[in-house]
């Protein structure tokens, strides 16, 4: 899950719909969570939901972006900065780990203190719903978010072998297309995984898709704790 940096709010708003356009400016049009490319239909996310403190309605620290499906799983589940790992406070791109077929489960190096801490977010948005996974933990039918990150994995792991079909002198230019391509489709963790052995690629990730928190990265692209997060 890519790690954000929301930045100072803007301006103040008396509805929180009219922060989508200044979320979208400062994210990206990714959802916060399952990291899809979706143009048209994001939401404002609130990460305490309005429901259960209103005062947060129109908080700018409280919003994120969400997809439909990742918002419909979340609901109105009562949450905490304690209890969960957040992208916009940890470094949650330590706290997956992203395979082929669009599986995301969490990642087995993390200390006993992180790990039910990244379980209760990917259980919050039912990020490793999978045809094949335990009943339970199967997507509704029209969540195709698994599917999304298969094919863009397939999409990865194609590009990666034909950069390499590249004279050395293009490979540059193969380089920015590749990039062009990650940014287009979203999925950060999953074209970081896969190039995870490019430090141009994983430089050009982080600057390209816009919102990711740098302080999370090193300077050769590697991930890293968050200061003063959980991981």
């Amino acid at each position: 899950m890519r790690p954000i940096h929301r930045g100072e709010a803007p301006r103040t708003y008396k509805r929180y719909h009219e922060a989508i356009g200044d979320l979208e400016d400062r994210l990206g049009s990714y959802c916060s969570y399952c990291e899809r490319r979706l143009p048209v239909s994001l939401a404002v996310e609130h990460v305490t939901p309005k429901s259960v403190v209103p005062a947060l309605e129109t908080t700018w620290s409280n919003f994120l972006l969400g997809c439909t499906n990742c918002n419909s799983v979340k609901g109105d589940t009562e949450t905490n900065a304690a209890d969960f790992l957040w992208p916009d406070r940890d470094n949650t791109l330590r706290a997956f780990c992203y395979r082929a077929g669009g599986i995301v489960e969490t990642a087995p190096a993390l200390d006993a203190a992180a790990r039910p801490l990244a379980d209760k977010l990917r259980d919050l948005v039912g990020l490793d719903r999978h045809p094949l996974a335990p009943r339970g933990r199967r997507p509704a039918r029209r969540d195709k978010r698994w599917k999304d990150r298969e094919q863009v994995w397939a999409l990865a792991e194609g590009q990666k072998a034909t950069l390499t079909d590249f004279p050395e002198a293009v490979r540059p230019a193969a380089r920015t297309l590749i990039l062009d391509t990650a940014a287009g489709y979203g999925f950060f963790s999953v074209w970081m995984t896969v190039f995870a052995d490019d430090r141009e690629i994983r430089r050009g990730l982080i600057a390209r898709m816009a919102g990711t928190a740098l302080d999370c990265f090193d300077a050769e692209g590697l991930p890293v704790p968050r200061p003063n997060g959980r991981i």
